[in-house]
């Protein structure tokens, strides 16, 4: 089985209001997200870490949907998370509830390439000119694109792979911003699964009125 746990418990310090329950075409962000993930054949259970403000608000009643509070940090939030999934998950995903494009093609495509591979995060290529700068903001050199690419979510591994790497987390008190980041740790690579319809995180106000447009 696949279990999901959505991140979803930061206070959008960035954005100014609460980005996860703005509407993005009549729906909070939020709404998109969940739906896009408890509609997935392949998701067996969906554990939302929330507040439950944010809970009560969107109003979604389904029994493969599981409501537990965030932590201080983000892994403590999926930290809470993996606690949380069921004793026969066979696979863990975690996606960041702001980003609401996710589509069951690329969940698909990651779980096809996490079976394979052990672990597998949805990506997509720097196509862009990348350039490194000062302190003082000025460019001063180029950065080549060869091999980069911007981490997305969902990230899917086997399920004691990443309680394994969590394990690990939580004794060495290190701080990580991404599943993939703590499989590094305990020296597990971590398969990039190309999306060809990017879903890019909602960070800044502006970020919304794009995706509305696109």
């Amino acid at each position: 089985m696949l279990s999901v746990i959505i991140v979803a418990a930061g206070s959008s310090r960035r954005m100014g209001f609460d980005k996860l329950m703005a509407p993005l075409n009549g729906k909070p962000v939020l709404h998109h997200t969940l739906t896009a993930l408890l509609t997935a054949a392949e998701v067996g259970e969906v554990i939302l870490v929330s507040t439950q403000e944010r809970y009560d608000e969107l109003n979604i009643s389904n029994p493969n949907l599981k409501l537990v509070s965030g932590g201080s940090e983000r892994h403590d939030s999926v930290a809470n998370g993996i606690a949380a999934i069921s004793a026969d998950s066979s696979y863990i995903a975690v996606h960041d509830g702001a980003r609401p494009l996710i589509t069951h093609e690329q969940i698909t495509n990651v779980l096809n390439s996490a079976k394979q591979h052990g672990a597998a995060t949805s990506a997509r290529k720097i196509t862009e000119t990348v350039k490194r700068s000062n302190d003082q903001q000025f460019a001063i050199e180029s950065v080549s694109r060869e091999n980069l690419w911007l981490m997305e979510t969902p990230q899917i591994f086997k399920a004691d792979l990443l309680r394994k790497a969590y394990q690990h987390v939580k004794d060495s008190s290190a701080l990580v911003t991404d599943e993939v980041s703590a499989l590094e740790l305990i020296g597990i690579p971590t398969f990039l699964a190309e999306n060809a319809t990017p879903n890019p995180k909602i960070t800044f106000p502006h970020d919304l009125v794009i995706l509305e447009e696109s």
